[in-house]
């Protein structure tokens, strides 16, 4: 097994390539094929078939947690969905029964939103979107053998394929909409993606159990499995990009054009907005007022709305809402406490009082405090001696500060 050593250890999982390799050479490009000999451990840790088992008929798992797919469609839910009984009335949680018998027909059972509801996943995925600084979410697609879950098409996401079980043919071809944008699906592009999945093959390749396959958004794929049921993981990375920075600019330049009261000046008695020619004069101002206000603008003037958008973007690690509270209350000097993982932490000096802003929510940080909390977020760690009964009291109950 060969020896990973070094940071980004979710990444290191997945590419044998070293992190600045992979960030330079396949990073949003070029597609990445690493076999399970070149990586430092197998994924049935993250995930099973008998996962598979346990989510679908212990779990009580509803849609969309769930769907089922075949011949490139998605099954109408009611088709494996039913109520669960006296107490559990709810009608679209997962049938087994139903399960089994569109999975025996051919149909590939997709599970939708695992880094929410399978705990290794969720850590794995937290971790992956550490590494990465972007934002990740993690599927599961079961396969029949000698079936195809879904023909030829691009996610406008990239991903990372770790096969689980089974063997699965993938066929990848180029895109036909390089480097799309979230609400820019393939199905915009139906009869290019089409066309392109009658021409040879970029990559085709069997992947194997321990093998992983990066893929970046536009890429287009089918995958068969091959001679037994094959479960993969699909692991989406939602990456920002300089759309999302566009989007900020305008935004922000929108701000600063407000402030001009020309530009919040009513269009004239009796405008007729169909004509443009009347419009003329008025659009030479505003578009002369948004240049300047770009022009204003520098990267700094949109961190804090990129902040929130990546903060609003995951989850924080996991908390016991029951277990915090009992940690809350026998909190003595010597307890031992560390920041939450992955809570994206920023303290607001600016106003009066000072505001802890987290993925846990906000936290109102008094000006005796602020020394205590800043040197908290610093270190990662803290006793509640060290930063006082009372606010470490405040920060537990608040989700900030978890038992080490």
């Amino acid at each position: 097994m060969p020896a990973r050593t070094g940071g980004h250890p979710a990444l290191r999982r997945l590419v044998a390539t070293d992190p600045d390799t992979f960030a330079s050479e396949h990073w949003g490009t070029e597609p990445l094929l690493t076999r399970a000999a070149d990586l430092p451990a197998p994924f049935d840790d993250l995930f099973s078939e008998g996962a598979v088992d346990e989510l679908v008929s212990r779990r009580g798992l509803r849609t969309p947690f769930l769907r089922m797919a075949k011949g490139g469609s998605t099954l109408p839910e009611r088709r494996f969905t039913r109520s669960g009984g006296t107490g559990a009335g709810i009608a679209d949680q997962a049938s087994d029964d139903d399960v089994l018998r569109e999975f025996a027909d051919g149909a590939t059972l997709v599970l939708q939103g695992l880094h929410r509801v399978w705990e290794p996943v969720v850590d794995f995925a937290q971790q992956l979107s550490a590494d990465l600084g972007h934002p990740t979410q993690v599927n599961a697609y079961v396969t029949p053998p000698q079936n195809t879950g879904f023909s030829d098409h691009y996610d406008v996401h990239d991903v990372f394929v770790l096969q689980i079980s089974g063997e699965k043919r993938w066929r990848i071809r180029p895109p036909v909409h390089p480097r799309p944008l979230r609400d820019q699906p393939w199905t915009d592009h139906r009869v290019a993606v089409e066309q392109a999945a009658e021409a040879d093959p970029l990559l085709e390749t069997t992947l194997s159990p321990g093998d992983c396959l990066y893929l970046p958004r536009g890429y287009l794929h089918s995958a068969t499995a091959l001679g037994g049921v094959s479960t993969h993981l699909t692991i989406g990375v939602h990456a920002w990009n300089r759309h999302h920075l566009a989007q900020e600019l305008v935004s922000a330049a929108l701000t600063g054009a407000a402030r001009d009261p020309e530009v919040r000046a009513s269009l004239p008695l009796g405008a007729d907005l169909a004509d443009p020619t009347a419009l003329a004069a008025d659009v030479e101002l505003v578009r002369a007022a948004l240049h300047r206000a770009l022009d204003d603008l520098d990267a700094a003037d949109l961190t804090t709305a990129l902040v929130s958008a990546s903060r609003g973007s995951q989850r924080a690690a996991p908390v016991g809402p029951l277990a915090q509270h009992a940690l809350a209350g026998a909190l003595r000097e010597d307890t031992p406490l560390r920041a939450r993982p992955h809570l994206a932490p920023t303290l607001d000096e600016g106003s009066v009082p000072a505001v802890l802003r987290s993925r846990a929510g906000t936290v109102r940080v008094d000006a005796a405090d602020l020394d205590a909390v800043r040197s908290f977020l610093a270190d990662g760690a803290s006793t509640a001696g060290h930063l006082g009964l009372d606010l470490a009291r405040r920060l537990v109950l608040a989700g900030i500060a978890v038992a080490a």
